[in-house]
């Protein structure tokens, strides 16, 4: 616990002050955390099969290139640049014929990459793109985030006796869970409500942010399905005590895609 805290202490220490500042900044950091997680993803792959150095080479490319793009909007007026997706589809996919040789690179590799790319780029490209929209906008995410997954932990830890989804994730519970997301809801809605419009209803925000904290839970659990599928606690020991990027991440990344989801919506 004590490591968990000193290293959660040192992130905020470097985050803090690059979310503050924006802009570039942030987006550079942004594009790194996406390395990293593609680093991870490529390496928990690799512990079954390994994939071709140019291969990956490629995605750390297009992964930059992706999270890199539109940084300077600053609405949400998100559009999907189809030649990018063209070119990452391209460049994984040939090459299986290009190979030829399906215990190098087979459809399977080419399908992992091509999935991860976009994830990635997409996940940690909005997360700029939301932060340069507006920074009050990017904290109640955050907090959704942190707060839910924060006390879920606590929670679990002190209280916990009912597995959620033990085959999945052994140290989540039913407990954690209901006192997480409440916990995020109040924090995030509190703050929404306290330091941004009012455009909303109190019960449509509180709606929506116990949708995006029950999405990040879920993707928390999508990433957890992935090490129990490559037989893996953590993705990484990048971050001592929390594991890796993708660790931390993970309920993030799927909370800012269900964010622009509904901000198109509405």
């Amino acid at each position: 616990m004590k490591k968990r805290v000193f290293s959660a202490i040192i992130m905020m220490i470097i985050f803090v002050p690059l979310l503050i500042t924006g802009e570039k900044i942030f987006a550079g950091l942004m594009a790194l955390l996406a390395l990293l997680g593609m680093y991870e993803l490529l390496k928990i792959k690799e512990s079954e099969k390994s994939i071709p150095l140019i291969m990956k080479i490629f995605a750390y490319i297009l992964l930059v290139f992706i999270t890199l793009n539109n940084i300077d909007r600053i609405d949400f007026h998100y559009t999907m640049d189809y030649k990018m997706i063209s070119l990452i589809i391209f460049i994984f996919i040939i090459p299986i014929v290009l190979i030829g040789d399906n215990k190098t690179y087979n459809i399977s590799d080419a399908l992992y990459l091509v999935g991860s790319t976009l994830l990635l780029g997409f996940s940690f490209n909005l997360m700029t793109i939301i932060r340069n929209y507006d920074l009050n906008y990017f904290i109640y995410l955050l907090l959704v985030s942190t707060i839910t997954d924060t006390f879920a932990f606590i929670t679990g830890q002190l209280i916990g006796k009912r597995k959620l989804c033990p085959k999945i994730s052994p140290g989540k519970t039913i407990e954690g869970t209901i006192v997480g997301t409440a916990m995020g809801v109040f924090v995030a809605s509190s703050f929404y409500h306290v330091f941004m419009n009012h455009q909303y209803s109190l019960v449509i925000l509180i709606l929506i942010t116990t949708m995006f904290s029950i999405v990040g839970q879920l993707g928390d659990l999508v990433f957890s399905m992935i090490k129990r599928y490559y037989n893996k606690k953590d993705f990484s020991n990048f971050i001592p005590g929390h594991g890796g990027i993708l660790d931390r991440f993970d309920s993030l990344i799927f909370i800012v895609l269900a964010f622009i989801l509904v901000m198109g919506m509405i």
